[in-house]
């Protein structure tokens, strides 16, 4: 039988969202993404000890932010023996309000995967869709390096991604329908903001029709997912990617009774009249006047900022 996951690759390039490097190849997936919070969760699984502490011990003289880049590239390319195309590998989200410290740490991390013998080509790096983060990304895409901004909630983050010209963004849905249905409370009506109503699937199919009629390159790739529902209405777009158990379910569900649809098209939404770029002034207003995205991108990095700091106490532990 074709499942629900046959069908959404025919409109979709299917990503794995996971540190999980052993579970990647019975979904077959295109690319793989990870953050710091699924790297913390994979090096504290038994399977993946030897490797932690195999990584730890050959760079055990170097600066921990250093052993932590090595941590990261080493799954890294493990990913990349399971997976045809792309992973992403995260800059470290402290430093997410810092536009230098993020070039430098970048520039190290494909420096590490070069080193490995990997193209460029297929390493994106993960950096925070602050202001500061956007700037980074749009030199590293000048100088050849690929980036995919990451905790991207509101449509002032789209553009200015847009505006900087990198690869790829990673618009957060379950985060976005998670703070609308906290907000609304008791006055949330599940039925009502599901499927194409959901606001993290607006969110996307607007960033997504927007970036087609401006003619933007920049790929669109619908991330944290909620449940099985949000992704089936964002088939057609240009990525998404997916948790393992969300894969499974896509994987084990019978697509003649349940056909995927397409529901985002390819140029169908037609050109529009260009748009100025975003000033910094103007973006900051625009983000600062999203009570949602503010929120949810400053909560986002807090998060990822504390597994990084987990991360590398348990490096530190093995030093």
């Amino acid at each position: 039988m074709a499942s629900q996951l046959d069908q959404l690759k025919q409109f979709t390039t299917v990503v794995a969202d996971t540190g999980d490097f052993k579970q990647l190849s019975q979904f077959t997936p295109q690319d793989a993404t990870t953050n710091p919070s699924l790297i913390l969760k994979a090096v504290q699984k038994p399977d993946y000890a030897p490797l932690l502490a195999d990584t730890v011990a050959a760079h055990r003289a170097e600066a921990l932010d250093a052993i932590v880049d090595q941590v990261l590239v080493r799954f890294g390319l493990e990913i990349l023996k399971v997976v045809p195309g792309r992973v992403s590998t995260e800059v470290d989200a402290r430093l997410s309000f810092d536009t230098e410290g993020t070039l430098v740490r970048a520039r190290r991390i494909i420096g590490l995967y070069q080193a490995a013998g990997i193209d460029r080509s297929r390493v994106l790096i993960k950096i925070a869709a602050t202001w500061e983060g956007i700037q980074a990304a749009r030199q590293l895409e000048q100088e050849g390096i690929h980036c995919n901004l990451t905790l991207l909630f509101s449509f002032c983050q789209a553009q200015a991604c847009g505006d900087a010209g990198v690869q790829l963004i990673s618009p957060f849905v379950g985060r976005i329908y998670d703070w609308h249905k906290k907000t609304a409370g008791s006055a949330w009506d599940e039925a009502a903001n599901a499927g194409l109503n959901d606001p993290g699937v607006k969110s996307v199919t607007r960033i997504h029709a927007y970036y087609k009629q401006q003619g933007i390159k920049t790929e669109v790739m619908g991330a944290s997912f909620r449940n099985v529902g949000q992704i089936l209405a964002l088939a057609g777009c240009d990525l998404l990617t997916i948790s393992p158990e969300l894969l499974a379910q896509l994987q084990a569900a019978d697509a003649s009774s349940q056909p995927v649809q397409r529901q985002l098209g390819g140029d169908a939404a037609g050109r529009a009249a260009s748009v100025p770029p975003l000033s910094e002034a103007a973006f900051r207003f625009a983000l600062n006047d999203d009570a949602m995205g503010t929120e949810k991108l400053a909560e986002g990095i807090r998060a990822f900022a504390v597994d990084s700091a987990k991360l590398d106490a348990l490096i530190e532990a093995q030093r």
